[in-house]
């Protein structure tokens, strides 16, 4: 959704339609009405704030384990993490996260030498899990399990290990 004065509209219309975007998504008109009626609540500042809160937390956990956090931390809800100190691409440990229960991104980093297939990095977002419920102390959890699975070489057992300690921290925070 783009908000603009009426002079920019027309313009911004052209620039759009047909090339950007090919007819009216009403799925996506929808969620984005849902969206922004949850931004006009009251209590919206206090989840954006705590989105935040807890994505630096993530990071400085993260950077504490050695991970290079690209920007060295973070300002939003989002963690990029450069991999490559640590000898992985970003796919494989997306995956290995994934069979542990936590979900990243593979995703490219500055000066990635990697093909985007494979890229260097990995993208964390923390607006899933705050609206979980999650706060500082389980964001520290997710470092530690994150760290455990890329000190094992993505050791299946260890994998395992996390699923199961990830599944019962998620059972005292269900999905609202």
């Amino acid at each position: 959704m783009i908000l603009c004065r009426a002079e920019h509209a027309a313009k911004i219309d052209k620039a759009v339609f047909p090339g950007l975007q090919g007819g009216p998504h009403n799925a996506i008109t929808a969620a984005i009405a849902v969206s922004l009626q949850e931004a006009l609540r009251p209590d919206f500042a206090a989840y954006a704030a705590q989105c935040v809160a807890n994505a630096r937390t993530l990071a400085e956990g993260l950077a504490a384990r050695g991970f290079d956090l690209v920007t060295g931390g973070t300002d939003n809800h989002l963690v990029l993490v450069d991999l490559r100190n640590k000898g992985l691409g970003g796919k494989p440990l997306a995956a290995a996260l994934d069979r542990a229960g936590l979900v990243g991104n593979y995703n490219a980093v500055p000066w990635d030498d990697q093909p985007p297939q494979n890229p260097s990095g990995l993208r964390l977002g923390s607006p899933a899990m705050t609206t979980r419920g999650f706060h500082e102390p389980e964001f520290r959890q997710v470092a530690d399990w994150i760290g455990r699975v890329v000190e094992s070489g993505l050791d299946e057992k260890v994998i395992a290990t996390v699923a199961g300690e990830t599944r019962a921290l998620c059972e005292g925070f269900p999905m609202p």
